[in-house]
Parts: structure tokens; C-alpha cells; sequence
């Protein structure tokens, strides 16, 4: 029997529309590439230590009210991510040791950052989050990239550093990869610069009990169908519905969803094709690059120290890190990120020599004690073929003016979801549950 609906794609979108369709008395059946659930979060168990991570997406804050409520609906539990004791970061050379957002720099580099980051976000409040294409002056701020609006803007090199050390830990890219337009539209997203970057309050306060990967698949589990191992391979629509070809059989429904990065799509084909605006769009949005890496020790030696595990660097290829351990508070992990141009640099190397430069970091950082974890992880986004990249899609110059009506337009009986298409929260969990909600809600009208 065909469903009513079928969802391509069992991340947080994917499945949070299912659930929403399902509970609506909607006959639903979600088709997922992967031998899992989850999308680009997913929660494993380690082999030496037993212990479970997210090399996926982790956080989630009061300030994202969606994946808040989701987690409240299916019973979850969050706690809080260990924030006490002083920063680190390391800038041209040399560690320093502060509380809060900023390092403590000399004051006129502090002045300029202070400006800088007003006038950013003075800016991004000019963005409307549903609509970035229709802001005030939308062609002149999406004409340019962000690196061009830091190199006009930023008087001080430190300066240039930390906002490309803020699109490196938001975006995993260069901020030569995006136009200001996105970068204005994604951070008005998180509320400003310190939306997504804070722990309490803010984007980073919590993470899930049991991991990030429980939320999907407590809603996987509460859905009747739900086919893994099941790659679309060719998208034909016709008046009275949506034929799909994938590796694992025909399926056929009165609408569909693609819940999948967009890009995903490009090389898809669709019988008739689709509107060139939509195609065109797919083409041109490329994924972050990021390469997650975390060290465990058999305590988290920095608190001893007095450190919060926090940290931020220039000289790579760890850009990023925060004290990943668990509840009890051992064993003791540290969280690196390997983002854009770093993690490229990286994307050819093996997993031995990755470990290696990514160790040396945190030796730099946090000592030598840092060089021996008792076990190590990382996951090369890049190579995840089902997500093309994290941690979402970046919209280059001329996008969002140029294609970014199309991002949501639904095209005939296919609809589209994920974080991606969120209208606030972009490319976070929280967005990727609010799209799958939104399209929900847009097929409950159109069936009326």
C-alpha cells in the first residue's frame, strides 16, 4: 500500500515532519540512505572506554526554542556543558589566559573588535531571517564576501583574526567561501555573535543526555516505517503523484519531501526536471568543511589547572575546543574542531597523521599532559557521502539574491526541508526541527 507521504532523509527534519505527518493521521513512510538515523548527528560508543560521544551536531540551548521543546516532548534530558575556569587562546604565538568572549588583547585591538563586531551586528538586524533576499541594500551585501567586509572594515590584524576565527567555529569555512549576506543572515539567526558562540544562555549551554543521537531515534522509533539503506536514485512526479526510484525498490506517494542537504540533489535526476531557479540553486551550495576530533584522558586534567577546557587558536589545525566530558565529569575529553582551510588541508591525510596534528595542538594549548589520551575519535565530515560536508550549506556571493526564493518554494507535489530551509536557527538541530515542522504543516494545508 503507498503512503500519503514519503520523507527522504531520517535527520532531525526528516523525522520531526514524519512524526508531525504521522500524528495528523497522515500515512508516512521516511526513506534514508545510511544504515542509520540521524543525519550529521550521530551519538557511538567508543571501544576502549565504553564511553558515547556525538561526532555529530551536540549543543543546544534556552535560546532555540524548537529542539528545546522537541527534547522536553520525547522525555530527553539535557545538562549543562562545563564552562567554569579561564580561556585559552592562542594568537600570533603566544597563550593567553581570560574569562568571557574576548582574549585579553591590547586595547586598541579591543576597541577595534568592539566596533567591528557593533557594526556586524548592527547590520545583521536588518536581515529578515524567512527572506534574507528582500534586506535593505541585499544586492550591495551580497555582491561581496565576508573577508572582503573584514579586510575593508578591521583595522588590526588580531582583529581579522578573530572574525575569521568566528567563521571557522560558526560556519567550518573561510569567510572568503560566503557572501556577507549569508554571514549576516546566519548569525541574526543565533541573535549575534554571541548567540553562537556563548555557553549560558546561549547556543552552546547544553548537550543531551545519552547523546544528541537519542532525539532521532526516539523519533524513529515512534514512526511505523522507516527504510534504511534506501539511496533516491531518480525523482518522477506526474499529476497524480511522486514515483521514487532508490536502491532498495520503488516507492510511490501523493507528495513528497526531501529532508537532505541541497546539494545532495544536484546530480539527482527529476522527471520533468525541476525549475531552473531550484536546479540552478542546488548547484551552487557547497558544504562547510570540519573535521571533529576528540582526545580522552582518564581525567580532565585542565580543571586541576583551572581551566574550562575552552580554547581558541590561529595557528591550527585546531581552531576550537571545549571540555566534551561527560556528566560525572570523567573520564575527561577534549573537544577540537578542524574547520575550513585546515580541514582541507588535512582531507588527504590519514587518520594517524590527522590524530598527530591535532594532538600537537592541544599540547600547545594545554600542556604536554594533553599529547597521551587513553583513547582517541575523529569524523571527516568531507567524506560522509549522505551529508557532503557540515555543518551546513554556504551560500556564496549572488545566492540568496540571486536563488534564494527558491530554497523553500515547493515544486508541484516535492517539498523541501532541512536545516538548510530553516527560518531561524540555520543549519543547527533547532532549525533542522523547525523546517521539518514548517513543511509539515505546509503539506497539512495543501491536503487540506
Amino acid at each position: 500500500m503507498n503512503p500519503d507521504i514519503i520523507v527522504v532523509g531520517a535527520g532531525l527534519a526528516g523525522l520531526t515532519a514524519a512524526r508531525r505527518l504521522t500524528q495528523a493521521g497522515r500515512q508516512v513512510r521516511v526513506l534514508e540512505a545510511r544504515g542509520r538515523v540521524g543525519g550529521r548527528t550521530h551519538t557511538l560508543r567508543l571501544p576502549q572506554t565504553g564511553l558515547s560521544v556525538d561526532v555529530g551536531g551536540q549543543w543546544v540551548g534556552p535560546n532555540q526554542p524548537h529542539v528545546m521543546a522537541l527534547i522536553h516532548e520525547l522525555g530527553l534530558e539535557v545538562y549543562p556543558t562545563h564552562d567554569e575556569g579561564q580561556n585559552l587562546a592562542l594568537i600570533g604565538g603566544k597563550v593567553l589566559h581570560y574569562r568571557g568572549l574576548i582574549p585579553p588583547l591590547p586595547p586598541l585591538v579591543l576597541a577595534d573588535y568592539a566596533l567591528l563586531s557593533h557594526r556586524f551586528e548592527a547590520l545583521a538586524r536588518t536581515i529578515p531571517l524567512d527572506a534574507p533576499w528582500t534586506a535593505p541594500n541585499a544586492a550591495e551585501l551580497d555582491a561581496q564576501t565576508f573577508e572582503t567586509w573584514i579586510q575593508k572594515n578591521a583595522r588590526r590584524p588580531q582583529t581579522r583574526a578573530l572574525m575569521r576565527l568566528y567563521a571557522g567555529g560558526v560556519f567550518s569555512a573561510s569567510p572568503a567561501e560566503m557572501s556577507l549576506l549569508h554571514a549576516l543572515t546566519y548569525t541574526a539567526h543565533g541573535g549575534g555573535i554571541n548567540g553562537h558562540t556563548l555557553t549560558r544562555g546561549h547556543a552552546l549551554q547544553d548537550r543531551v543526555l545519552g547523546g544528541a543521537g537519542s532525539i532521532s531515534q526516539r523519533l524513529a522509533d515512534s514512526l511505523e516505517d522507516v527504510r534504511l539503506n534506501s539511496a533516491v536514485l531518480r525523482a518522477e512526479q506526474d499529476d497524480a503523484g511522486v514515483t521514487l526510484h532508490t536502491s532498495a525498490g520503488t516507492h510511490r506517494a501523493a507528495h513528497v519531501v526531501f529532508a537532505v542537504p541541497p546539494t545532495l540533489l544536484s546530480g539527482l535526476p527529476f522527471e520533468p526536471p525541476l525549475p531552473a531557479r531550484r536546479a540552478q540553486l542546488q548547484q551552487r551550495l557547497p558544504m562547510g568543511a570540519v573535521i571533529k576530533f576528540m582526545a580522552v584522558y582518564e581525567r580532565p586534567f585542565w580543571r586541576e589547572a583551572g581551566l574550562s577546557g575552552m580554547a581558541i587558536s590561529d595557528s591550527g589545525p585546531v581552531a576550537v575546543t571545549l571540555d566534551n566530558s561527560p556528566p560525572q565529569g570523567h573520564p575527561g575529553v577534549l573537544l577540537g574542531f578542524i574547520e575550513g582551510d585546515e580541514a582541507r588541508e588535512l582531507m588527504d591525510a590519514d587518520e594517524d597523521e590527522r590524530r598527530t596534528a591535532a594532538l600537537n595542538s592541544l599540547g600547545r594549548l594545554f600542556g604536554d599532559e594533553a599529547l597521551w589520551p587513553i583513547e582517541t575519535v575523529q569524523r571527516d565530515w568531507t567524506t560522509e557521502p549522505f551529508s557532503g560536508g557540515c555543518y551546513g550549506a554556504l551560500f556564496g556571493p549572488g545566492v540568496w539574491t540571486g536563488y534564494g526564493e527558491a530554497l523553500r518554494a515547493p515544486v508541484g507535489r516535492i517539498h523541501w526541508a532541512g536545516a538548510e530551509t530553516a527560518r531561524v536557527w540555520m543549519n543547527y538541530m533547532s532549525g533542522a526541527i523547525e523546517s521539518g515542522e514548517r513543511v509539515a504543516a505546509e503539506l497539512l494545508a495543501a491536503r487540506g
